[in-house]
């Protein structure tokens, strides 16, 4: 039962029909992507100073999935071919990633990290992993991987198989 003002609206601090533990979620949400939003910028410059925030989502997708076609990595993120399109010719201007004819449809393109995009994003990427580590030295890592299950669970993917 929530307690009403005498205008019979909610108290202060109180949300009538609303559930506390999604707002807690919300809020627990918002903080951590603001956080990511700027770890993201910090990261890509880290791989290159010219380099923009979204590409290190990018260059992390190329280096988990291997090389793809264009129109699949702009699918995967949500954005259009024509943003993808450009994202990827900075990283290509950048030496970071290099787009060759796909064997299997002469039509398409694949793109694929080139060995320069590799070293700096495994650089990068090693040291955020330890960052990562650090943080939660203190965590069980059972906890740290239900951490990422649930994660993954909200990104909306299919579970890995179990190895």
């Amino acid at each position: 039962m929530h307690n009403t003002g005498a205008d019979g609206r909610p108290a202060a601090g109180e949300h009538s029909g609303v559930d506390h533990e999604f707002l807690a979620l919300e809020r627990e949400l918002a903080v951590f992507l603001r956080r990511a939003r700027a770890s993201s910028g910090e990261l890509a410059r880290a791989v290159h100073p010219d380099l923009e925030s979204a590409a290190y989502g990018l260059l992390m997708r190329l280096a988990d999935a291997g090389q793809q076609r264009a129109t699949d990595l702009a699918g995967y993120f949500g954005v259009g071919k024509a943003t993808m399109s450009r994202q990827l010719r900075a990283l290509e201007d950048l030496g970071l990633v290099a787009r060759e004819p796909d064997p299997a449809d002469g039509r398409a393109v694949l793109v694929r990290l080139t060995d320069e995009g590799r070293a700096r994003f495994t650089r990068v990427r090693d040291g955020r992993r330890a960052q990562y580590a650090r943080r939660l030295a203190a965590w069980d890592r059972k906890e740290v991987a239900e951490l990422a299950r649930l994660l993954h669970r909200l990104n909306g993917e299919q579970p890995p198989e179990e190895v």
